[in-house]
């Protein structure tokens, strides 16, 4: 998407970032059929707090926050979080794109490895991952028949 303009997350976003997470994983609680999931139960005073040194970015088209991707690195390894696109522009390339981003952000900080979780029935997600480069590394059953599936790509 060439109108999209992909930009660092700051803490002065949380609002915008908890309203749009919560939109984007409607469609995974579905999946999932539960609420109970971090998107949902995450305060404002948490995202803000995890936004004071996050090394991910936030895409908007206009004015409008369109997407999000949370990140930061530990060492070598670049751990990319709670990747939140906006329902109406879910494949259109805006996760590709803040990919693409934050990957680039995390080998200016000296990252060589990044990597990233989906649950084991998110298939969209899991599509869009391994189209990125992405190799699953580990499966982690998470006691009720659904794993967390990591995924890792040299940068």
């Amino acid at each position: 998407m060439s109108n999209v303009r992909i930009r660092p997350v700051h803490p002065d976003d949380a609002g915008e970032v908890l309203t749009l997470q919560r939109a984007a994983f409607v469609q995974e609680a579905q999946i999932y059929g539960s609420v109970e999931m971090p998107a949902f139960t995450q305060t404002l005073a948490a995202v803000e707090a995890e936004l004071i040194e996050n090394d991910g970015c936030v895409a908007h088209i206009g004015p409008r926050m369109v997407g999000v991707v949370r990140a930061r690195h530990d060492g070598p390894l670049l751990l990319i979080g709670r990747i939140a696109i906006a329902p109406d522009v879910q494949g259109e390339g805006v996760g590709s794109a803040l990919l693409a981003a934050v990957e680039e952000r995390g080998r200016e900080q000296g990252c060589t490895e990044a990597e990233l979780f989906t649950g084991s029935l998110s298939e969209a997600n899991l599509r869009l991952y391994t189209r990125e480069g992405y190799v699953e590394t580990e499966r982690v059953a998470t006691g009720d028949g659904i794993e967390e599936v990591y995924l890792r790509k040299r940068l």
